[in-house]
């Protein structure tokens, strides 16, 4: 296997607005940022990736592009990013960009030309559609939207969207579309960025013919179409292969068979990619899934694949409330997960607040929630005649602004986000929560990131170890093995709120007497060792021990 920087690397990601405001706006900004590089550094980040910054509407929180050059006013000015950067790479860090080229805001001078007439120009820069006599062209569902199709007066006929209403989708089929966007990569990579996280990337290319689907609400047939891979060939050929830099594609709707098309070794396309099958498919933990999933998706990418590793980031609830116990055990689990995501194969990536254990959120009212997806669902499901409170308390364990309320820097009002007023409410508990807090703690959530992102930089165990799944058949167990030129960890977590025993395999068992206790997220002493082959684990326990 190729040993490359961007799968040594530990990604720590940026959503700006809620990081740190610092005009008192009550909007996180890139000067914010740069006042809190430091804090990134000291973590072990080597890689930053920064959500859109771009000039924006802002219907979908910067994802609504009207101008791919120029700076967002809530985010600051190009001197400022410029200055950004520069400060990112004296640190020694890199910063990827994200790239959101399946669609536009309705707002871009592009979409403003196309919908202006039929034989614009830039008319067939974007899909657009005469209607059925009854209605869209095709029954397609959208991610924010019951359809996928907007009616648009001006010139009688219908423009597509995989997202909202304002978010039209461009059309990869027009070559010089196409051109505008390799340039607009260029621009960037110019700059002096080291990368692009690549928003819906998989959604570029659509069906033939827009037929009706079978079953609509399964919105699949939005992303893997036939010509993606072809596109993203050309995007690598004319744009990507010319610089050192990293791409990761965000891929919904794959299986590991299809996602090494992606990122194959020989492909020619992109390095590394966001699957869903986690996030998306596992709405709870099931631990019987998740090994499944790693299983399935190691043994796809062993050999000339990489993977990402994550439990949240900007569109997922936050891991702790999600998938751990953000209550009793809320700090144990907190390491817990990260001793896992920092030992699976594949980079792991860390979204701001994760490592204080911060919380999702519950709000009282729709009305003080932001996200576009959750209160467009909101509306329509009230449109079938269900109670707002029953639809409101059904939304909110995934609603998305569980994951973007301010970052937690300390007691003082506001966690100290912002002097303003916030644009989206701080979580009720930054005062147990913060960053102040837990950096003043030597056995905090954050020091034990710190041990575990400075175990990876000096055991390529870490990185490029072979993975053994050791707990088939546990229930509340996860036990692995990693190994590399003679030197095997093994990885014991227990997923559960009640103590359980794990028996070490037979192959390891005659090898425990030299057995070294790497790291555990609680204190153990030495009658905690391993006994006749038998490990004892307390709630929400993680061990990983060299053998």
């Amino acid at each position: 296997m190729n040993r490359t920087w961007w799968k040594e690397a530990v990604v720590y990601q940026v959503y700006w607005r809620s990081f740190l405001d610092a005009n008192g706006d009550g909007i996180g900004d890139l000067e914010g940022l740069m006042l809190k590089l430091d804090y990134i550094k000291s973590l072990g980040i080597d890689v930053i990736w920064l959500n859109p910054i771009y000039e924006s509407p802002d219907k979908d929180n910067g994802y609504d592009i009207a101008d791919y050059y120029r700076i967002m006013a809530k985010a600051g000015t190009m001197e400022q990013f410029k200055q950004l950067l520069d400060k990112v790479h004296e640190l020694g860090m890199k910063l990827i960009m994200d790239l959101v080229v399946n669609h536009t805001s309705e707002q871009h001078a592009w979409f403003e030309e196309s919908r202006s007439s039929v034989d614009n120009p830039k008319r067939d820069w974007y899909i657009w559609k005469p209607g059925k006599p009854d209605g869209p062209p095709n029954n397609w569902r959208s991610y924010f939207e019951p359809s996928t199709w907007t009616y648009d007066e001006r010139t009688g006929e219908y423009y597509f969207h995989s997202f909202a209403k304002e978010q039209p989708d461009l059309n990869w089929e027009n070559p010089e579309l196409r051109e505008e966007i390799y340039r607009m990569m260029r621009f960037w990579l110019d700059q002096g960025i080291d990368g692009f996280r690549m928003d819906v990337i998989n959604l570029l290319a659509k069906l033939e013919g827009f037929p009706d689907a079978e079953h609509p609400e399964n919105i699949d047939y939005l992303g893997n179409n036939p010509g993606i891979h072809e596109y993203l060939q050309e995007m690598n050929r004319e744009v990507l292969q010319h610089y050192d830099i990293m791409t990761v594609g965000e891929i919904p709707f794959v299986t590991p068979e299809d996602g090494l098309l992606y990122v194959g070794d020989n492909r020619k396309e992109l390095h590394t990619l966001f699957h869903f099958q986690v996030a998306d498919d596992m709405p709870t933990w099931d631990l019987t899934r998740y090994k499944e999933i790693q299983e399935s998706w190691y043994e796809a990418f062993r050999h000339e694949g990489w993977n990402s590793q994550f439990l949240n980031n900007h569109d997922h609830t936050r891991q702790v409330s999600r998938y751990g116990n953000d209550g009793q055990y809320r700090v144990e689990s907190a390491k817990q997960l990260a001793t896992m995501i920092h030992t699976l194969p594949g980079t792991p990536y860390v979204f701001q607040g994760e490592e204080i254990g911060m919380t999702g959120v519950r709000f009282s009212s729709i009305d003080e929630y932001h996200d576009i997806a959750m209160k467009n669902k909101y509306k329509e499901e009230i449109g079938k005649g269900r109670a707002p409170d029953e639809v409101l308390h059904s939304l909110q364990p995934l609603s998305r602004d569980n994951s973007r309320t301010p970052m937690q820097w300390d007691s003082s009002k506001h966690a100290g986000f912002t002097e303003g007023q916030p644009w989206m409410q701080v979580n009720p508990n930054y005062e147990e929560i913060n960053v102040e807090r837990d950096l003043a703690a030597q056995d905090s959530i954050f020091a034990y990131y710190q041990q575990l992102i400075a175990l990876r930089k000096t055991h390529a165990v870490m990185v490029y170890g072979d993975y053994r799944d050791q707990s088939t058949g546990e229930e509340h167990v996860y036990a692995y093995s990693r190994s590399l030129e003679g030197e095997t960890w093994l990885v014991i977590l227990n997923h559960s709120d009640r103590e359980q025993s794990y028996r070490l395999p037979a192959s390891f068992a005659d090898r425990t007497t030299n057995a070294r206790l790497v790291i555990g997220n609680l204190d153990r002493s030495t009658s905690d060792e391993v006994r006749n082959g038998t490990v004892r684990l307390r709630p929400y326990e993680a061990l990983i021990y060299s053998l």
